[in-house]
């Protein structure tokens, strides 16, 4: 994994908050945001109702399943990196191919992977109640986990540190203090 130096003066950072189900992504996507005011995307509300459907019924995604809701993500940041904004997405990001659709969204794009015990992830997953992803997903999840390569920008941070703590972790990497805030925050 390669450390984030600004690509270039003036380039947005676009923070992509990946992992397998239960890593906390949504609740370390938030520090993030508290912190820097950042724009932020859910990436589970842009999956088409189908795919909610599909996972909910406990059938993994397939490819050609995620392709269209990689591409809308990727559109998202694109928009905002017209922009100059900077941005927070949560997203499984699984796949190398995926990561790379999701970079296509701006040069600035910087992968935070969230990982953490097995035990723990699953334990996570069934105390979330109303969440569509069944527990018995995580194992689907875990085998089509591609770790970030060296040459992918990006930092591992393990969950079992508390949500604050790996916002810190993740500030500390991007050498931008907390309260720098450059938007307005934008929830969608």
């Amino acid at each position: 994994m390669t450390p984030l130096p600004d690509p270039a003066p003036g380039v947005p950072v676009h923070l992509v908050v990946m992992g397998v189900s239960g890593t906390g992504k949504t609740t370390i996507a938030g520090a993030l945001r508290d912190l820097l005011g950042w724009q932020f995307a859910e990436g589970d509300s842009y999956h088409p109702p189908e795919n909610v459907t599909k996972m909910a019924r406990g059938r993994p995604l397939m490819d050609e399943d995620r392709w269209p809701w990689l591409e809308t993500l990727c559109q998202w940041t694109a928009e905002r990196d017209a922009e100059g904004l900077p941005t927070i997405l949560t997203c499984s990001a699984l796949k190398r191919s995926y990561r790379d659709v999701l970079r296509r969204g701006g040069e600035g794009t910087f992968f935070v992977h969230l990982v953490g015990d097995k035990g723990l992830l699953l334990e996570r997953m069934q105390h979330r109640p109303g969440h569509f992803m069944p527990p018995t997903l995580l194992e689907s999840q875990l085998d089509t986990l591609q770790d970030l390569g060296p040459d992918e920008r990006g930092m591992l941070v393990d969950v079992a540190n508390p949500p604050e703590r790996v916002a810190r972790m993740v500030l500390a990497q991007l050498d931008v203090p907390a309260g720098n805030v450059q938007t307005p925050s934008e929830e969608l």
